[in-house]
């Protein structure tokens, strides 16, 4: 803590009072609190949840570059892409392939800001395969994304999950609970809960922490092997705190779902959370950074 002042340094002293003396002083002090107190580094920030849709741009570089404009005002050093500029919940391969071509254009033109996950269809198993190896086994991207098309307990999805285990890709699942009932193909936390324990090697990341926080987030407590990514949802106070409380800080990851969410809105659900400083950081990026760091490692990719 710095050193109490023993007179207000916000209001200028009279210049009579300012002699040799006074003036060592202050410096003396100031220098004090300085060297004591330092300003905090800001956190590392990634973020494991975002689209180019609804950014503004036509080509997927304008798209990101549009991203980035308020990645920079909010300390975000890296966002995780998926879906391409498109929001189609059961894809047809060729729009599977054009959403992905699109991933790829963008992270191939800011390496150092995006990230990529394969976007893959389990109603279209062999093509499914066939992309996971196209874009990363053979490309440059490092992880999965599964949105509506098929419940994810389903068992086209082991093949998936099986190559991309062995890629040491993660899988990003989205979940929701709805109460009026959800699509016939999402996916609920315990959808996913049951899927990754038959998986017990597989990386997997849950997105949204299933909208209906205080469900989702027990539904994923026996799944070890299962974070959750407080994404896409309004910053309600407390979901936080609770899945810190329920699956421990090292489950918890931060995502925004933008650009159909904005970026700050997002990081408020974190920055205004009431949990350690440590377990902040973990949630912010470190979590996501460990996940992947074997992939990243692999593919050379800096982290």
């Amino acid at each position: 803590m710095a050193p109490s002042f023993a007179f207000e340094t916000s209001r200028p002293l009279p210049t009579n009072m300012l002699d040799r003396r006074t003036f060592l002083k202050f410096s003396a002090v100031s220098s004090l609190a300085i060297a004591q107190d330092p300003p905090a580094k800001s956190p590392m920030i990634w973020d494991v949840h975002c689209h180019l849709t609804s950014a503004i741009g036509v080509t997927p570089g304008q798209r990101m570059a549009h991203l980035i404009r308020f990645m920079d005002r909010l300390g975000i050093e890296r966002v995780m892409l998926s879906l391409g500029a498109q929001l189609i919940e059961n894809p047809t391969p060729d729009q599977l392939r054009l959403d992905n071509d699109h991933v790829l254009e963008a992270i191939r033109r800011f390496p150092d800001r995006a990230l990529g996950f394969v976007y893959l269809n389990p109603n279209h198993l062999d093509f499914s395969l066939q992309e996971l190896d196209r874009c990363v086994r053979d490309g440059p991207m490092v992880g999965v994304k599964l949105w509506v098309a098929k419940r994810c307990n389903a068992p086209e999805l082991d093949p998936i999950v099986d190559r991309a285990a062995a890629m040491n890709a993660v899988i990003l699942q989205h979940t929701w609970l709805k109460v009026g009932g959800n699509l016939p193909g999402e996916s609920t936390p315990g959808n996913l809960a049951e899927l990754a324990m038959r998986h017990p090697r597989a990386a997997f990341i849950d997105s949204h922490t299933g909208g209906d926080w205080e469900l989702g987030i027990r539904m994923l407590r026996p799944a070890k092997n299962v974070a959750t990514a407080v994404a896409g949802f309004d910053p309600t106070s407390g979901v936080v705190e609770m899945a810190v409380r329920e699956l421990g800080a090292e489950r918890v990851i931060f995502g925004s779902d933008a650009a159909g969410r904005s970026f700050a809105s997002q990081l408020g659900k974190v920055m205004g959370a009431e949990i350690p400083e440590q377990a902040r950081r973990l949630i912010l990026a470190e979590n996501l950074r460990r996940m992947l760091m074997p992939i990243l490692k692999a593919k050379g990719i800096r982290a």
